[in-house]
């Protein structure tokens, strides 16, 4: 049982959106706490991080995949030495939680370089074979009453569904077939909902325990998860979690478990959190009415960490 505590500011690392060279390959080269980190994945993928994110395509390939995490830990480094943020819990919804288990001590940061590319192997050579028409859309101003109206037509026709994220009252993410895809845009607009995009892979579907299974093998075998040390808020259902095991669990659990934020985010404002900072790309987690409404936003990303700072005189 884990015992209650209080914390004043909290971390956290966003899911990854698209992600491409030229939005971030500056900080990555130029940025001295990127730049380390940078080095020491290139020492265990064995190659240039950077050249490989240049040269190769899609916005979630494995190089692009590495690529967030090490920008997410960088700035959270960043944000502690240059803006005095002072962490006393994490939480990573979706893909953050990589960089949550390198930034809290799970994991070493070389082992979960690793994890993220091996991680993102695994999904590519699911997906080519297993739930190729399955992809994750994305909306908003959709209340929970006309989206379970939506599931039930869609229960009556046959027609696949399941949630993957619930990011606000009125915002989910739902994985579908893809040939159902335009019949549920369309009913979503005449609910007065507004799709956003559309994603593959798609993930947290409660289908994908086989992938889970492929993943736990041939990835999660052969880590040693510690104990972070921070205390980590799980993306999923908002518990409180302390031990290496309980955030391997969460890592696997989120593949066919639905990120629930509301959740995580009541967690931390009963912990008495009044300031989040927000470390990586982010267009979605901090930004969202649920968060802003409850905390004080202090968004870390690629562009303000190259932007020229005042200093204050002595």
């Amino acid at each position: 049982m884990v015992t209650e505590f209080t914390a004043s500011e909290a971390v956290v690392f966003p899911g990854m959106g698209p992600s491409r060279f030229a939005d971030v390959g500056k900080f990555m080269v130029i940025n001295p706490y990127a730049r380390r980190l940078v080095a020491e994945a290139d020492e265990r993928l064995g190659h240039s991080l950077v050249d490989a994110f240049r040269d190769t395509e899609g916005d979630y390939s494995r190089p692009a995949q590495v690529s967030f995490l090490v920008n997410c830990v960088a700035l959270a480094r960043w944000a502690q030495g240059e803006l005095g943020a002072k962490p006393e819990v994490v939480v990573g919804p979706s893909f953050g939680g990589k960089a949550l288990a390198a930034h809290s001590g799970a994991l070493s940061f070389s082992d979960a370089v690793w994890m993220t590319s091996e991680f993102a192997r695994c999904l590519d050579e699911f997906f080519e074979t297993e739930f190729a028409d399955i992809v994750t859309h994305s909306f908003v101003r959709t209340p929970q009453d006309v989206l379970a109206a939506l599931f039930a037509e869609m229960d009556e026709l046959g027609y696949w569904h399941d949630v993957s994220c619930h990011i606000d009252h009125d915002f989910h993410m739902v994985s579908l077939s893809r040939d159902n895809l335009e019949w549920f845009q369309q009913k979503l607009r005449r609910g007065g909902g507004m799709s956003l995009y559309t994603m593959h892979p798609p993930m947290h579907v409660s289908a994908f325990g086989p992938l889970r299974e492929k993943i736990r093998t041939e990835v999660f075998d052969r880590l040693e998860f510690r104990d972070p040390t921070l205390p980590v808020v799980n993306d999923q259902d908002g518990a409180i979690l302390t031990t290496g095991e309980q955030v391997r669990d969460m890592l696997l659990d989120g593949i066919v478990n639905t990120v629930r934020w509301p959740d995580a985010v009541a967690t931390l404002k009963r912990l008495g959190v009044a300031k989040v900072h927000v470390a990586g790309q982010d267009s979605l987690f901090g930004r969202v009415a649920v968060t802003n409404k409850n905390f004080q936003v202090v968004p870390c990303d690629p562009k303000l960490a190259l932007a020229p700072r005042k200093r204050t005189a002595a």
